[in-house]
């Protein structure tokens, strides 16, 4: 019960932008962001809350509505972070960030 609440303060922090996002979910999950720096050590603040983005299973429309900016920067974040992660084009984003 107590994971349920606090994945909904994390999805209500992620709607809002909000600077407490990458804490919170940093308490809550600390072996993605450990997962995440084995593969990619210098990855900035703002990358990992992309990932949370991720993570969280936010489509690209969802993501620039919360982020405010347009879906085409979102897609160009997308690759990126693919780039930096070495993620396949050939593997699903949304697969990948639920498999680690």
């Amino acid at each position: 019960m107590m994971k349920s609440l606090a994945e909904d303060e994390i999805l209500r922090l992620a709607k809002e932008n909000s600077p407490r996002l990458l804490s919170k979910f940093k308490n809550l999950y600390p072996a993605f962001f450990e997962k995440l720096s084995t593969i990619q050590q210098n990855l900035q603040n703002s990358e990992l809350i992309f990932c949370i983005y991720l993570k969280l299973n936010l489509t690209t429309k969802e993501i620039a509505t919360y982020t405010f900016v347009i879906p085409k920067a979102i897609q160009n974040r997308k690759n990126r972070i693919r780039k930096k992660l070495n993620i396949p084009s050939t593997v699903d984003i949304y697969k990948w960030f639920d498999a680690i």
